[in-house]
Formats: structure tokens, sequence, C-alpha cells
């Protein structure tokens, strides 16, 4: 797709009998599915596995989103790079980024395949080959969060859909299959099937750009995406604090069952988060068209955080009135005694979402106190879970706690900096 497509992007339509459908919209169709499909996934291995066995495999993908926020990092600085540059620069800054990449992936799957069996002993697992088998993963995904940043960055929302759905269904379909060929081996499988989804994912290319030839930026130039790196990396870490330390501890402090029960409660609960994402992938390259542009970008922010709060109330009310039945359809009875909390957790996620918004915004205008602001609760919620875990009950309270908090903080904070201010 060249320049001028891209920059007439918000115009594109299909044209199909009497339906007009932009990329954007045929994007956020493609992220239901692959959320739906994502969701099917863990729903089935968790009735297939059943609470403990289930436990193994969500400490995977919860290691997985761990890792995430070094994905996320590279993605979402391509993609506000991307937007910003000329297509010579952006050859340049995709070459840096992929060989960059390549080395901290396989550093960091380096690591994991050596510690592989402290990490074991630790979160009482009982083979390490899961770990071995997930550390070769590392650079594949980070070399696709960086295609994906360029996708996304160009509004080539098409191509961005292809990475999800690819990777999405190739978990899905080989880990059922591996299960079904290596029913003793969950964590293996499970592993393996995200190396697969993974490689596949990288699909469809972003461009022919060397790993080998040494790719050199001009200084200043260099300097304003590292620095925009560094923040984005402490966010997207603030974010794995936040979103996914709780079934860490949990898995540490409690036995198998327990564990397994609030994985499959942090799943259910997760589903506005996992919504409101999609919205964050059409934000930033939006905002930075229409400050580039002179135009007010606030307006669509306020368009994003009232979609994300309606969906959040919705499934805080579902989740509230008819727990048994959200509980009985997706997981099935022997996770019953996860209901009362559900709607609780709901509650919490939905907080993060609405304020993950607000940081985006901010983040997309090059400003960065949200983001402290967002890790400070991260370790607040951290801290409290770890201070306050005798049950379930309590650990879910800290986290509505710190949620609540951190929303109540963005929305003052905007309204300072953004509404009270001229900008």
């Amino acid at each position: 797709m060249n320049r001028n497509n891209n920059q007439t992007i918000s115009q594109y339509s299909w044209h199909k009998g009497t339906l007009n459908i932009t990329q954007e919209q045929s994007f956020m169709l493609s992220v239901l599915v692959v959320n739906a499909g994502n969701y099917a996934y863990n729903l089935i291995l968790g009735r297939l596995l059943g609470p403990e066995r289930y436990a193994d495999a969500a400490l995977l993908i919860t290691l997985l989103l761990v890792l995430s926020f070094v994905a996320m990092t590279l993605q979402l600085t391509v993609a506000k790079f991307r937007a910003e540059s000329t297509e010579t620069q952006v050859r340049q800054i995709v070459s840096y980024f992929k060989q960059r990449a390549v080395i901290l992936g396989s550093v960091i799957g380096g690591v994991l395949v050596m510690m592989s069996w402290w990490m074991a002993d630790l979160l009482n697992v009982s083979s390490p080959s899961m770990f071995q088998v997930f550390g070769l993963c590392v650079p594949l995904y980070f070399v696709m969060s960086v295609h994906r940043g360029v996708h996304q960055g160009g509004s080539q929302f098409v191509k961005l859909s292809w990475s999800y759905q690819l990777e999405m269904w190739t978990k899905l379909v080989t880990t059922l299959i591996l299960l079904t060929l290596l029913p003793q081996a969950v964590g293996f499988c499970i592993a393996l099937g995200i190396v697969l989804s993974v490689t596949v994912g990288i699909w469809p290319s972003a461009g022919r750009h060397s790993f080998f030839k040494t790719a050199t930026l001009p200084s200043q130039l260099e300097q304003t995406i590292l620095r925009f790196a560094v923040f984005t990396c402490c966010y997207e870490l603030s974010q794995i604090l936040i979103n996914n330390s709780d079934i860490l501890l949990v898995k540490h402090y409690f036995d198998a069952e327990q564990a397994g029960l609030y994985s499959a409660l942090a799943m259910i609960g997760r589903v506005v988060y996992f919504l409101a994402w999609m919205f964050v992938m059409l934000l930033l390259p939006k905002v930075i068209r229409l400050e580039k542009s002179g135009e007010d970008s606030r307006p669509l922010l306020m368009k994003y955080v009232s979609y994300t709060a309606l969906m959040s109330g919705a499934i805080v009310g579902v989740s509230y009135l008819i727990p048994e039945v959200v509980i009985l359809s997706l997981f099935g009875s022997a996770y019953l005694e996860i209901a009362d909390l559900l709607w609780l957790y709901a509650l919490a996620t939905s907080a993060f979402a609405i304020a993950n918004i607000y940081v985006y915004y901010a983040l997309s205008l090059s400003r960065y106190i949200p983001i402290f602001i967002t890790v400070t609760l991260g370790v607040v919620q951290v801290a409290l879970v770890v201070m306050y875990h005798e049950s379930l009950y309590q650990v879910v309270l800290q986290q509505v706690l710190a949620m609540g908090a951190l929303l109540l903080i963005q929305v003052l904070y905007y309204r300072y900096a953004y509404t009270n201010q001229s900008r």
C-alpha cells in the first residue's frame, strides 16, 4: 500500500452491495473475532484440563503477557514514528528495531532457558520443559511486534488484522491437536502452540528490512525515539504489574486448585480490557494525524472513553446479576466457587481499561506524567496483594481499591492538563 493510500485511509471502504466497511471498522470486527478466539482458547483449556492442570496453562499464557511489555513497547514506538516519519526514515527505523528485537529476544529467551529449573520450582510446575520451549519464541515474538507497529502506524489495518488472526487461529488449532496427541504434557503443548502461532503471526510481512546491514539513525531522531521507548516501556511494564502480577502471586500463595479457579476468574473478568484494546490500537495514529493537522483530538478521546465505559457497565452488570450463568456457560460447574467474585474483578478491570485510554492518549502526544501515575498505582496494587491475601476475595478487593484510585487520578489529571489549561 503506497503512502497516498495511507493518507486517505479513513476514506477507504469496501463495497459489497450497499455495505461500506472502512479498514478501521474491519479491524474492529477482526479484533472481536480474535478476542473471541483467544477466549475460546482459554475456555476450552479450562474445561479440558480442570482447575489444577489449567493453572499451569494459565501460567504460561501469563508469561507471554508479561513479555508483552517489551513487545508492545516495540510496536507502539514503531507505530508512532511510522506515522510521523518519511518513507526513508521508516525503512531505517524498522531495520533499527528489527535488529534490536532479535538481539533482545535472544537474550531474554536464553535467560528463560537457563532459569527454567529454578522457575519450575518457584512456581510449583512439574517440568521445566515448558519454559525451555517458550524461550524459543521470544525473538520471533518481538520481530512480529515490530511488523505490527509498521502496520498500525501506517493505518494498514487489514495487514494488522491478518497478523492477529493468523496468530490466534494457529495457537488455537495447534494447541488442541498437540494436547490430543500428548495429553499428559500440558505445559509443553501450550508452549509449542505459542511458538508455532508467533511464527505464523509474523506474516503478513512488513517489508524487507535487513537484519544484517547495520541500521543507523540520525542522533537527534534516535534520542527522541529512545526517550519515547523508555517511557512506553515503563508504562507497558506497569500494565503487566497490574494485569498479571495477581495471577503470579496467587499461584505462589495459594494451592493449585485455588490458583486455577483464580485464573478462570481473571480470564472472564478481563473481557472488557481486551475489548478496549481495539480502541487503543486505533487511537495512537488517529491522534497523531489530528494533532499534525492542527485539529482538536480530545473529542476522539471522549468517544473511545464512552465506548469503553458502556461496555464496562454492561459486563459488570451481567457479572453481578447472573454470575453463575456466566461461570457455567464458560468454564463449567467446577468453577462455581468464584461466582461471587466475578463482578468485583470485572469492576477492577473496567476501571483499569478506562484509565488505560487516558494514558495512551497522553502517550500519543508524548506526555508522560500519566505513566508515572500508573506505575505508582501498579506498585501499590502489588504491595496490597502481598500484604492482604488471606482469601481470593481479599486479593480481588485490593485490585478494586487500587484501580478505582488509578481511574480517579487519571481523570483528574486529564481535566487539569487538557481542560483547564490551554493545549
